[in-house]
C-alpha cells in the first residue's frame, strides 16, 4: 500500500512529464506512432461505435491528453481540424513528425490536462480525450477545463481506468485477483512494474465514479452513452491482461454533451482529511 499523503499537483505534473518523455525514448507502450493500417478508414478506426456520426471533416477537435504521433493524425486524415494537447514535448513531437510525413496539419500544445489556459472558451465542437485522467489527482479539474473549451452542444468522448482496476492486483493468486489499494485515497499508487494495466515509472490516481461521472455532470454536461471495452478472454493464460479483464474491468469509456449551464452540486462529497 503506497503512502496516501497528498502531493503538490505542479511535482505530480513534473513527474509524469518526464516520466513520459523516458518513455518516449525508450519506445515504450503507448509511444508507437500510427501506421498504415490506421489510415485505410480513419473515422472507423478511432470512433468504430458511431458516437461522431458519419463525418467529422471540417469539425474543430481536440485530443487531450493524447500525444504520441497517433489519435490525433488519424482524426485529421478524417477531417477534422485538430489540436493536440499533451504535457510530454516527446510525445508531442512524435504528433509533429508523424503528421509531416502524412501531410496533415496538426496543432500541438503543450499543457497540462487540469490547465488549458492557452485555448479558447468555447473553441472545440469534439473533445477525444483517451485514457489519461489517472496522471492528475484531481479529476473535477480536468472537468472543469473541458467545459470551459467545449461549444454549448459539443461531444466530449474520454476513456478512463476503472477505479478497481487500479485497486485489484496485477498477478492472480489461488484466491483470484485480490483488491489491495483502497477506494477512499488522497494520494498516490504505489510503484508498478511490468504491468500491463498501469505505466511504469508515472504517478497514478484512482479517481471514484462519484468524480468519475457526477464530477462529469456537475461540470455541465449530460451523459449520453456509455462502453466497458471488451478485453476478456476466457481462454488466455492466467496473469494476463485478457485473463484478469474477465474478472477486473480495465476501462471505461463516456459520450457526454456540454450543456447551456452547469448544474449546481449537490449531496454529499467525500474529501480526504
Amino acid at each position: 500500500m503506497s503512502d496516501d499523503r497528498p502531493i503538490r499537483p505542479a511535482a505530480v505534473r513534473e513527474h509524469n512529464r518526464r516520466a513520459w518523455d523516458a518513455r518516449v525514448a525508450a519506445r515504450g507502450r503507448f509511444t508507437k506512432p500510427a501506421g498504415d493500417e490506421d489510415f485505410f478508414d480513419p473515422l472507423r478506426n478511432v470512433d468504430g461505435v458511431g458516437w461522431l456520426g458519419d463525418s467529422i471533416a471540417g469539425k474543430r477537435l481536440l485530443c487531450l491528453g493524447a500525444g504520441g504521433g497517433k489519435h490525433s493524425v488519424i482524426y485529421a486524415a478524417a477531417g477534422a481540424e485538430v489540436t493536440v494537447v499533451d504535457i510530454s514535448p516527446a510525445m508531442l513531437a512524435l504528433d509533429r513528425e508523424v503528421a509531416t510525413e502524412r501531410r496533415l496539419q496538426v496543432r500541438t500544445v503543450e499543457a497540462s490536462m487540469d490547465d488549458l489556459t492557452s485555448l479558447g472558451a468555447g473553441e472545440f465542437e469534439i473533445v477525444v480525450h483517451p485514457v489519461s485522467t489517472c496522471y492528475l489527482p484531481d479529476i473535477r479539474a480536468v472537468y472543469r477545463e473541458v467545459a470551459r473549451v467545449t461549444a454549448i452542444g459539443g461531444v466530449y468522448v474520454s476513456q478512463h481506468k476503472q477505479p478497481v482496476s487500479l485497486q485489484a492486483d496485477v498477478k492472480p493468486t489461488d484466491q483470484g485477483y485480490l483488491v489491495r489499494e483502497p477506494y477512499y485515497r488522497a494520494g498516490p499508487l504505489p510503484p508498478v512494474a511490468h504491468s500491463l494495466h498501469r505505466e511504469e515509472g508515472t504517478l497514478e490516481f484512482l479517481h471514484r465514479w462519484e468524480d468519475l461521472l457526477g464530477g462529469l455532470c456537475r461540470a455541465g454536461f449530460m451523459i449520453e452513452d456509455l462502453l466497458e471495452p471488451f478485453h476478456a478472454n476466457p481462454k488466455a493464460e492466467a496473469g494476463t491482461f485478457s485473463h484478469r479483464s474477465q474478472f477486473v474491468p480495465p476501462y471505461v469509456r463516456i459520450k457526454a454533451r456540454r450543456m447551456g449551464i452547469a448544474p449546481a452540486a449537490t449531496g454529499r462529497v467525500w474529501t480526504p482529511s
